[in-house]
């Protein structure tokens, strides 16, 4: 039996009950024509996201299983600690999210077309301009090489993408991360849906059920007004 997907515009006030969302494809909510910044954060605070391609309408995503990082599991190989304990990168917080989202947008390694596309990066800059979407920064000989970009509900925090240009580069970028929010006491990182890279990095996925149970305990914790703020990150 088929299904009417709910169509979001601007003027409506709340998106469908996330029971509603198919499993195939997993997790689409609703589609719709609402790209803009407070839209989107609403979805972000209802563990919901948009992907979609050129030439289709926004789709809104709500899959279960969840893909999740508990940051007490991150998982960090024997190569990647040497690499940190090497130092040969610097680590920024919010420096350049305008680099970062292009350079996901056009990763090498890329190889489905991509979602990042026009509107999506606008819409993103925006929200990075009012403070609730963040990215992380690598740097090598003051050249950006990896990086990542997600949305921050006081301290919930959905990764949207990341890029690296030498090895390596994106996965200190997550582990900087996921340090920067164990500082305020986050237990875990939504990545949304699991894929190899992710798996590897100690990404595992849990019901819808037990991630919003998680992203409500995170969304309690309210980070220092300054948290977010641009500066060079360290690890402890």
């Amino acid at each position: 039996m088929t299904r009417a997907i709910p169509w979001i515009t601007s003027n409506s006030s709340i998106f469908p009950d996330l029971s509603t969302a198919l499993t195939d494809p997993n997790g689409l909510l609703a589609f719709g024509d609402d790209l803009s910044p407070q839209r989107i954060y609403q979805a972000y605070q209802n563990g919901i996201f948009p992907w979609f391609s050129d030439g289709e309408p926004v789709m809104w995503w709500s899959p279960d299983p969840r893909g999740i990082i508990n940051i007490s599991q991150l998982t960090i190989n024997k190569t990647l600690k040497k690499v940190l304990k090497r130092e040969t990168f610097t680590v920024t917080l919010n420096k350049d999210f305008n680099q970062v989202i292009a350079l996901c947008a056009d990763a090498p390694f890329r190889q489905e077309e991509t979602w990042i596309v026009d509107p999506m990066i606008a819409a993103y800059k925006l929200l990075h301009d009012q403070g609730r979407a963040h990215s992380i920064e690598v740097w090598h000989n003051e050249q950006l090489v990896g990086g990542l970009y997600g949305v921050a509900v006081n301290g919930y925090f959905s990764g949207e993408s990341m890029f690296y240009k030498e090895s390596n580069a994106s996965k200190i970028a997550l582990v900087y991360l996921a340090n920067l929010l164990k500082s305020i006491k986050v237990e875990f990182i939504d990545c949304q849906m699991l894929n190899p890279f992710l798996a590897g990095m100690g990404c595992i996925e849990v019901s819808r059920q037990q991630f919003l149970k998680q992203q409500s305990l995170a969304k309690t914790i309210n980070p220092p007004i300054e948290f977010w703020q641009t500066r060079q990150l360290l690890l402890d």
